[in-house]
């Protein structure tokens, strides 16, 4: 059993002792501490907080205990049910809500759930915030309610429907393009709330020929839930055997998105915010953000347009910060994730979907052919394993100094750009690792890169 406490929220697998997994008391803890840092950051009793959930089969209970704990405290709870990351993000402003708490496991298998904390503007709160919530935590620091001051349960029905309505009010969604297009997609949402809210968009999209495979919300995830290639078997199988012109998928939150081609090959998740920002550049002027793990073909597509790209350290909450302090038009990550500030500040598949069919409708290619017209780029992934006497941030400052005649990012680990080639150096957190990422235009150069690097480091070490 794991269980895993960070300053993003709580994650773990569902059974074991209190502490070993993700427990009932350990749900109760976490909640008691993210709504009494809430009570004390509004220096208020009387809160209001927005809770939704993915589809796993933990999900049912994990709800009623983080509900019933949040009104143990006094705060009242909106419960959205069924619902997706994004959806939530946005229904704490709809609301006017203080806060929100996500359950869900996002891509990790079934057996896991996770609560993920948001502030009062619908935002994964800050590195600084979560580690005051599990000192909070820890300290059992809780303060409940008396019985005349519990807190009021309402559920909100209309939160996804306000979500799709935001999305296709934006100036890069043309409804019509769409319609007119007629579509044939296939939509494979690892029975989870993806297969709501994706038929839903698509709905009112204007697209009507929509074939659905794993849409049921059982929670019982027909394939490993992440949407990399090597599980997407089925979904490529049935755009084949339907004829269609793509296919969508989504991980369980609906935060990730990733194309099928009308062939059956990858779109690539990499290049997922890829067309997505090349379409919202061509429309409206402005720099792009993604992390230092993802592909370069964001920035090459950023400097066709005459604007700047800028990348940050690993993980949302830097997104989103780095896109905020440049002013981005657009950002996310190389994973699926797409961010775009006139919406909301957290990835969206829903709107991702939208403006990326807005482009194929507009540009009468066929998906395969869009993904042909951008750079071409591969990541390969490798790590080293250490031994704990190693010192990784020694090992890090030497490579940066060997190649300090290149352009180097050190914002998070080491990034060593080549021309059109980079590598990543960054060390693990939960692992005693250095995790080695390398792109080049293909995947033999990419894995090369790769070896001479990693061999450069074995000889440091």
């Amino acid at each position: 059993m794991t269980l895993i406490k960070s300053i993003s929220g709580i994650r773990g697998t569902i059974g074991g002792e209190p502490g070993e997994g993700l427990s009932p008391i350990d749900t109760v803890k976490f909640s008691a501490a993210y709504g009494t840092w809430l009570q004390r950051r509004h220096n208020a009793k009387n809160l209001t907080v927005v809770i939704g959930r993915d589809a796993r089969i933990s999900g049912p209970i994990v709800n009623s205990l983080v509900i019933g704990t949040l009104r143990s405290l006094g705060i009242k709870v909106l419960d959205a049910g069924l619902s997706t990351t994004p959806t939530v993000e946005m229904a704490v402003g709809f609301e006017k809500a203080h806060g929100g708490i996500i359950l869900t496991a996002s891509h990790n298998p079934k057996e896991w759930n996770a609560l993920k904390l948001l502030n009062e503007k619908g935002e994964f709160i800050s590195g600084v915030e979560g580690a005051e919530v599990l000192r909070i935590a820890e300290a059992e620091e809780f303060d409940f309610a008396h019985v005349d001051k519990l807190g009021k349960l309402k559920k909100i029905e209309t939160a996804l429907e306000q979500h799709i309505q935001a999305i296709l009010k934006l100036p890069y969604v043309d409804t019509e393009s769409i319609k007119k297009a007629n579509f044939h997609i296939v939509v494979d949402a690892v029975n989870s709330s993806g297969g709501i809210a994706v038929p839903m968009l698509l709905g009112s999209l204007g697209v009507e020929n929509v074939t659905c495979i794993h849409c049921e919300p059982t929670g019982e995830f027909a394939h490993n839930p992440e949407p990399l290639p090597a599980h997407l078997t089925d979904l490529s199988e049935t755009i084949l055997s339907e004829k269609a012109d793509l296919g969508i998928t989504v991980d369980p939150d609906v935060d990730r998105l990733a194309m099928v081609c009308e062939d059956g090959t990858m779109f690539g998740e990499e290049y997922t915010l890829v067309a997505v920002a090349d379409y919202v550049l061509s429309q409206k002027g402005g720099s792009t953000v993604s992390n230092l793990s993802s592909t370069r073909a964001l920035r090459d597509v950023t400097e066709k347009h005459g604007h700047e790209y800028f990348a940050s350290a690993v993980g949302e909450v830097n997104v989103v910060e780095k896109m905020k302090a440049v002013n981005a038009v657009i950002g996310g990550e190389g994973n699926g994730g797409v961010i775009l500030p006139e919406l909301h500040y957290g990835r969206d598949a829903l709107v991702g979907i939208a403006i990326f069919l807005t482009q194929l409708a507009k540009t009468g290619k066929k998906i395969s052919e869009l993904r042909d017209s951008y750079p071409k780029y591969t990541i390969s992934k490798n790590k080293i394993q250490l031994t704990p006497e190693i010192n990784v941030d020694n090992v890090l400052l030497e490579m940066a100094k060997r190649y300090s005649k290149n352009e180097v990012d050190s914002t998070d680990g080491v990034k060593i750009y080549f021309e059109k080639e980079w590598v990543h150096l960054r060390k693990s957190n939960t692992e005693p690792i250095i995790r080695i990422y390398s792109e080049s235009q293909n995947e033999t150069q990419a894995n090369s890169l790769a070896e001479k690097i990693m061999n450069e480091i074995k000889g440091i070490i």
